[in-house]
């Protein structure tokens, strides 16, 4: 078995409040194993044989919709998408740890898109991009609170879902990963 992160987007922010403990039960449910919550924001620990992958994030978000009427866009990533989503960031160890981000996402965006999306943004505000491997690494220097670059603007620009997670969270889970 091989152990991976459901990464789950809009999670007890806004008015999606759901208790770790409900996120666990729903997908026991479903049949998955080694089921663990990391940090109360939507992250799922759970092995998985070594079938295809395909579809997984699909389903996940189905019965987010079905069991809890919350429309999220679910990243599954295996142990290394994870070290890499802190190694390949090329603001990791720059910037502070709340503040560096990988954003996940559902496909590999468009180099143009992106190249647009960052030269936008450098006009607009402090924050650095980088692309990665179906994400995208963002040092919000200012904070994230403070910045005018969401998710939404990104997933617009980009024309793909993703989820953020802060480099001190991202090593958290793959901590538990191991």
């Amino acid at each position: 078995m091989t152990r991976y992160v459901a990464l789950f987007g809009s999670i007890n922010v806004g008015g999606n409040r759901l208790t770790m403990a409900d996120l666990r039960h729903a997908f026991e449910r479903e049949g998955l194993t080694g089921l663990e919550t990391v940090v109360a924001s939507g992250n799922l620990l759970f092995d998985y044989d070594d079938r295809p992958l395909d579809g997984l994030e699909d389903m996940f978000a189905h019965v987010m919709l079905d069991r809890f009427d919350f429309d999220s866009f679910v990243a599954v990533r295996d142990r290394a998408a994870m070290a890499e989503a802190i190694e390949g960031n090329p603001f990791t160890g720059i910037g502070a740890d709340n503040l560096v981000h990988t954003m996940f996402l559902g496909t590999q965006p468009d180099q143009t898109a992106f190249d647009k999306l960052a030269a936008d943004q450098a006009m607009r505000g402090m924050e650095k991009l980088a692309i990665g491997n179906r994400c995208i690494y963002i040092d919000f220097a200012n904070g994230v609170a403070e910045s005018k670059l969401t998710g939404a603007f990104i997933e617009r620009r980009l024309g793909c879902r993703g989820t953020a997670r802060n480099v001190r969270s991202i090593a958290r889970i793959l901590a538990k990963m191991s």
